[in-house]
C-alpha cells in the first residue's frame, strides 16, 4: 500500500507518465478463469511494424525494469510490456505457479490484443517465461532474446554450490527482500558496481510499495522454478535466439549461459557483456539496447546466431558504437 509522500509511489507515477508519453496505454485483460493480466500496449498499432514483447524479471513491476528501453524501441516496434501474474496489476485465483502457466497467460493476453506473431525478450525470470512461450507457441515467436535467464539450471546445482545461496528458501528470501539489509544484499549480488548509499527510509518505502503484495504467491513462483528441475526435461527450441549475459553475474553464473547455448545449439548466439552483473538492464541499458536492436532489426532471419552479412554479431564493434 503506497503511503503519502512515498518516493517509490512517486517514481512509479513518473514511469506511468513516461510510458504514456512514449505512446503506450495501460490495459487489463480478464482471461475469464480468475486470471487478470495487465499490459502496456501501443495506443496505435502500426501494421508495418513488427511486434515486440518485453517480459520482466523478479522485483518491481514491468515499468521499473523496462523504462530505459521503451523510447529506443518503440520507433521500430509495436511494443508490449506485460506484468506477469502476481506482479503489478496482474493476478490469478488459480493454483498454478509454473513458468509454463505464466507463458500461457501472456499468450492468451496477447491473442486478446490481436497479436499472433511477435519477437520476445525476457530478462531473468522473464527469460524462463519467454523460453516457455517459444516452446509452447513456436509459430508465434519470430525471434527470441534471453537475458541472464538461468533456464538450464538444475535442482542439483543448488546442492553443488553454484549459487550465492544454499537453499531455495534462501533464494526466495533474497529475491523477495523484506528488510533494508536484504535489499542491500540483493543489490550487492546483482550489480557489478553496487550502489553504496541506500538509506533505510527509502528501502523501507520501496519494500512497502513494491515487495509486500502477493508475497506468498511470489515465493511459490520461486519454489516452482526450482522444484525437480532437470536439463534433460527442458525441450529444445528452434527459433533464432540471442543469449545475453553479464560477465560478472552472480545470480545466474556464466556457466549457465554456456550451458544454454549448448542446449539450444546452432540457432543460438551468446553475447557476454563485460564488467556487468545480473542487472544488465540497470547497469548497462544502452549496451543491452544496442544488442537487442542489432539482433531484432536484422532484415534477414538469422541463422546460427549470424547477422545478415553472414558473420556473427560483432559484440566488440557494437560496444564501440
Amino acid at each position: 500500500m503506497a503511503k503519502c509522500c512515498s518516493f517509490t509511489a512517486t517514481r512509479d507515477w513518473c514511469f506511468r507518465l513516461s510510458f504514456s508519453n512514449a505512446g503506450l496505454r495501460s490495459t487489463t485483460s480478464d482471461l475469464g478463469d480468475g486470471t487478470v493480466m495487465h499490459c502496456w500496449i501501443p495506443k496505435s498499432r502500426k501494421e508495418n511494424k513488427p511486434n515486440l514483447l518485453l517480459i520482466h524479471g523478479m522485483g518491481a513491476n514491468a515499468m521499473w525494469q523496462w523504462a530505459d528501453f521503451i523510447r529506443p524501441l518503440i520507433a521500430r516496434f509495436n511494443v508490449y510490456v506485460p506484468d506477469l501474474v502476481f506482479f503489478g496489476d496482474s493476478y490469478t485465483t488459480r493454483p498454478e505457479r509454473s513458468e509454463s502457466f505464466q507463458a500461457q497467460c501472456v499468450m492468451r493476453m496477447m491473442e486478446g490484443h490481436g497479436v499472433s506473431r511477435m519477437n520476445v525478450v525476457g530478462i531473468s525470470y522473464g527469460g524462463f517465461v519467454a523460453y516457455r512461450i517459444a516452446e509452447q507457441f513456436p509459430a508465434a515467436v519470430e525471434r527470441l532474446v534471453l537475458c541472464c535467464a538461468g533456464v538450464c539450471m538444475e535442482e542439483k546445482d543448488m546442492e553443488a554450490g553454484m549459487f550465492q545461496v544454499s537453499s531455495v528458501e534462501d533464494a526466495a528470501s533474497l529475491l523477495l527482500p523484506q528488510t533494508p539489509e536484504k535489499v542491500r544484499e540483493l543489490v550487492r549480488i546483482s550489480f557489478a558496481k553496487p550502489i553504496n548509499t541506500m538509506p533505510s527510509c527509502f528501502l523501507n518505502d520501496f519494500i512497502d510499495v513494491m515487495c509486500t503484495e502477493h508475497l506468498q504467491q511470489r515465493r511459490e513462483l520461486v519454489m516452482a522454478l526450482h522444484k525437480d528441475r532437470k536439463l534433460s526435461n527442458l525441450p529444445k527450441i528452434t527459433q533464432p535466439t540471442l543469449i545475453i549475459w553479464g560477465e560478472l553475474d552472480r545470480v545466474f553464473p556464466l556457466e549457465l549461459a554456456h550451458r544454454l547455448k549448448r542446449h539450444i545449439g546452432e540457432n543460438a548466439e551468446l553475447v557476454i557483456i563485460k564488467n556487468v552483473g545480473h542487472a544488465i538492464n540497470a547497469e548497462k541499458p544502452k549496451e543491452l539496447c544496442k544488442y537487442l536492436k542489432s539482433f531484432l532489426m536484422d532484415p534477414l532471419p538469422p541463422q546460427s546466431g549470424k547477422s545478415s552479412d553472414g558473420n556473427k554479431i560483432d559484440c566488440k564493434a557494437l560496444e564501440e558504437k
